[in-house]
């Protein structure tokens, strides 16, 4: 209770000072650009919280992340993914649901910083956003994306939602999958308790989206997912359950003609 306490006090401190740096860069129009102001400051922010609980985080494969002009697709198991890897990824920006938005200062500040809220009960806006997220992709960002939707309460795979992997091929950018391992007992969703830990966050080679279509989408969900299971379970024992992404409802998203982003189809949302 006294780390969670002092992880607390240390978050407001940083979420102050950080996220109003952000939002004041943003109105000055300040460049975004790897070792620029918006990544300094987010990776700042991330870094202080996991010095104050006592995290390290280890990369794996990071050799694959070096390129930019990439979606990374992982597993999403605590609060602590986030914080990971705004610490250790270089210009790394999120796709997230469209509430957190209306958190004060925070919402603002990720919205300045370029991060992309997705409303995917709304298909007409989601649409939009989703074109945003491919304009960020093309501008060298490297694009995060927590499949599963929300967090875990364990490490077995769930099912994905397929929007990524439509937004994969609107933008024609390649898939990077992602396994986080070890955020979990840092600290657990539903719970405020933080403990100190490693956080292991494995990076595999890329998977092309160059020439698929909207139809490939869950080929390419399949193909990904099945990476993140098989390495999940070859590392550290966990075998998730076979996942079929035909049999999951419609799909939030947009679909790709020659280089720009359009509308998918009537049931497609």
């Amino acid at each position: 209770m006294i780390r969670a306490v002092f992880v607390l006090i240390v978050a407001i401190f940083a979420t102050l000072t950080c996220a109003n740096g952000v939002i004041i860069a943003g109105l000055l129009g300040v460049e975004d650009k790897e070792g620029g102001a918006f990544d300094v400051l987010q990776r700042s922010w991330a870094r202080l919280i996991i010095w104050a609980a006592g995290v390290k985080v280890v990369l794996h494969g990071e050799e694959h992340i070096r390129t930019g002009k990439q979606i990374i697709v992982g597993n999403h198991v605590s609060l602590f993914d986030v914080l990971a890897l705004c610490a250790a990824v270089p210009r790394c920006r999120f796709v997230a649901k469209h509430e957190i938005r209306r958190i004060p200062i925070v919402g603002p500040a990720a919205g300045a910083a370029g991060h992309v809220y997705i409303e995917r009960e709304n298909r007409k806006a989601s649409f939009e956003q989703y074109k945003a997220a491919a304009a960020r992709i093309h501008a060298g960002v490297r694009v995060i994306v927590f499949a599963e939707g929300t967090r875990g309460y364990d490490y077995p795979l769930r099912s994905f939602k397929k929007g990524p992997f439509v937004l994969a091929v609107s933008a024609g950018a390649p898939i990077v999958p992602m396994l986080i391992h070890g955020t979990i007992p840092m600290m657990r969703k539903g719970s405020f308790l933080v403990r100190s830990g490693t956080a292991h966050i494995h990076f595999m080679p890329p998977i092309e989206s160059t020439g698929l279509s909207y139809d490939d989408r869950n080929a390419l969900a399949a193909e990904t997912h099945a990476a993140i299971a098989a390495l999940l379970e070859r590392e550290y024992g966990v075998a998730s359950p076979r996942w079929d992404p035909r049999r999951p409802g419609p799909v939030a998203g947009a679909s790709v003609a020659g280089d720009s982003v359009t509308a998918p189809p009537n049931n497609s949302l």
